[in-house]
């Protein structure tokens, strides 16, 4: 959905923190307000590079401000609409634009927008008022591992804006999302534009996008019902494979295109791709095709991937992951996405690249983004660099029992001892709004990443933190979205359901369940070294711990040597070592957390990375 016109909004704006929720001009009416200072959107208020420096607490409200001046000419209310657009604020977000409520938004992981045209003066000055609310993790929303009391596995807790913020300049038709979905088998690309016009905008047609369990149909899909649309159709044209650089998809890309067709708003339309361009994506050859769609005077550029990422049953009689129809091991990563400087906000667009290309170069062709929703940023790199990818729904739930969920659910899970998902207490799932909101978020997380060829695989529940209705919750993930995979209960509590038998391994032995699923190793490792002058705490968390790093990669290999491949042989599909990075206290990473050491011997990892992936041939 890339356009032409947009306006960055980042950088620095007026921020207070503040015990009251009343809007500032009604203690100031005719007052400068006197602002706390200013803060580096799109950092959070606890990050560093935000320049402030302070937790936001649960009964405190978080105000930022900004006025921006349009260039004369460059916006015209009568034909234009102009969008604001918000990557992610955590948690809870109230917009107001010269002086008047526009929209309201709840989920710290979702991207959200709003027209903003109608509040717009005549001198195009736009003044953006926020206030934000985060209860961290003394309420049910999903939270990931964030704790106000940081320590051990969970992580200093962060809110506010942390994704990037920006205006669009758009027509008054124009094109409102795109649901891409490749058809491997035919050689046929899907897509379904939605558009938004004058009559949807004021009239019954402006309804919520949201999906049902039991339907992937939306209340209202487009303008092609609504009078006054006067486009009938969009002309899609798609141009040959290319390996994208940073830069993505631009108008030098796009020359010659190899097939043309035309969308109708609302309706899918299935488009083949010619014989000689189809070339399929994988992390070894990440092919992707450019796409421009033009709908009256809109015009966004794309682009999509043919791939297929799907479970079958191997010559080995284990059912295994196939990508592209072959047999495919998939050696991960446990990647949590948390900076010294950012927290969840990378500091650059290259500290994303970074981390991707490291992982690709010890061997890895997978990552598990765990307890949070990238920025969109880090998907596009995963896209086009070649990582395959396992999302999770960042967790939420009241606090959590340990001794259950962690300490007595390892021993139950290597005791192959079943437990169900209907101890609402126990797995701290006991509210209902919670349990609704939960349900929503995963709607809103597929429709916001789903045209990511890289992901493959969806986490509904990690280790039983807030988990419920696994059965219908994986149901409900499988009608949303029928092209990937579903891992319902990753660690232990799994309740028979989705397509991944998923165990984690850090102590006592590793299982070998016979199952009718594919078997993946979902996490494993966590070996920890403290690297004193690239550590962020003195405090060690960790499930072994090591003083060198010759002693650490000796231990990585040995179990590997011992353990890991061999389970391959047993049914095994998947593996997922924990960490990326070391977090905090945290310092099981494979590299530091200022990203500056990698800890282990890169030659050793890679070899054994290439030796668990010849364990399946």
């Amino acid at each position: 959905m890339v356009r032409g016109r947009w306006i960055n909004l980042n950088g620095m704006w007026d921020y207070l923190i503040t015990d009251s929720r009343i809007l500032p001009w009604q203690f100031y009416e005719n007052e400068y307000f006197p602002f706390d200072g200013q803060i580096l959107v799109p950092f959070s208020p606890e990050a560093p590079l935000s320049q402030v420096n302070r937790q936001l607490l649960p009964d405190e409200t978080l105000w930022y401000s900004r006025v921006i001046q349009l260039p004369e000419g460059s916006f015209d209310p009568t034909c234009q609409r102009l969008l604001l657009h918000f990557g992610a604020v955590d948690q809870i977000c109230s917009v107001y634009i010269n002086g008047k409520f526009v929209t309201y938004h709840k989920g710290g992981y979702l991207p959200f927008s709003a027209d903003i045209t109608d509040f717009v003066g005549e001198n195009l000055v736009i003044s953006i008022l926020i206030s934000v609310r985060d209860f961290s993790d003394t309420s049910y929303h999903a939270r990931g591992k964030q704790q106000l009391e940081r320590g051990g596995m969970f992580y200093t807790a962060q809110s506010g804006i942390w994704q990037t913020v920006w205006m669009e300049i758009v027509p008054e038709d124009y094109i409102r999302d795109l649901r891409i979905t490749p058809d491997f088998d035919n050689g046929h690309v899907k897509i379904r534009m939605r558009t938004e016009c004058p009559d949807n905008r004021y009239g019954t047609g402006n309804a919520s996008y949201d999906v049902q369990p039991d339907s992937d149909k939306t209340s209202s899909d487009s303008c092609e019902d609504a009078k006054g649309s006067v486009h009938a159709s969009a002309l899609c044209r798609i141009y040959p494979p290319v390996y994208l650089d940073a830069d993505g998809v631009t108008d030098e890309l796009c020359q010659q295109p190899i097939t043309e067709a035309f969308l109708k708003p609302g309706k899918e339309i299935s488009i083949p791709v010619p014989a000689k361009y189809q070339k399929h994506w994988s992390p070894e050859k990440p092919w992707l095709y450019p796409v421009s769609i033009e709908y009256g005077e809109d015009r966004v550029l794309t682009y999509f991937a043919l791939r297929k990422c799907d479970v079958q049953m191997a010559e080995d009689r284990y059912p295994r992951f196939f990508l592209n129809h072959e047999p495919y091991f998939q050696s991960g990563v446990l990647d949590q996405g948390y900076w010294p400087d950012g927290l969840y906000t990378a500091p650059s667009d290259e500290a994303l690249i970074y981390d991707i290309r490291a992982m690709k170069d010890l061997g890895f062709n997978m990552l598990r983004k765990h307890g949070k929703i990238e920025a969109d940023r880090w998907y596009f790199h995963c896209d086009r660099m070649g990582m395959l990818v396992w999302q999770d729904m960042p967790n939420g739930g009241s606090s959590y029992h340990h001794w259950f969920v962690t300490y007595l659910a390892t021993l139950l899970n290597w005791m192959r001892i079943p437990v169900k998902d209907i101890h609402a207490k126990l797995l701290s799932r006991t509210d209902e709004d919670g349990r609704q909101e939960y349900v929503d978020d995963i709607r809103g997380m597929i429709r916001a990443l789903y045209n990511h060829p890289s992901i493959v695989t969806w986490i509904p529940f990690n280790e039983g933190w807030g988990q419920f209705s696994t059965k219908q919750v994986t149901d409900m993930i499988h009608k949303l979205d029928s092209s990937r995979l579903v891992d319902s209960a990753s660690g232990w509590f799994d309740q028979g359901c989705g397509d991944i038998n998923s165990l984690h391994y850090y102590f006592l032995g590793l299982p070998i369940p016979r199952s009718k699923r594919v078997l993946a190793l979902s996490e494993f490792g966590g070996y920890s070294l403290r690297i004193p002058e690239h550590s962020a705490c003195k405090n060690t968390y960790g499930y072994k711990k090591f003083a060198t790093s010759d002693g650490l990669t000796s231990g990585f290999a040995r179990l590997m040597e011992d353990t890991i491949v061999p389970s391959v042989k047993k049914g095994y599909s998947a593996a997922i070592y924990t960490q990326l990075s070391d977090i905090e206290e945290e310092v099981n990473g494979l590299i530091t957390y200022d990203r500056k050491k990698v800890k282990m011997n890169p030659l050793i990892v890679q070899k054994w990375n290439a030796r668990i992936k010849k364990a399946l041939k």
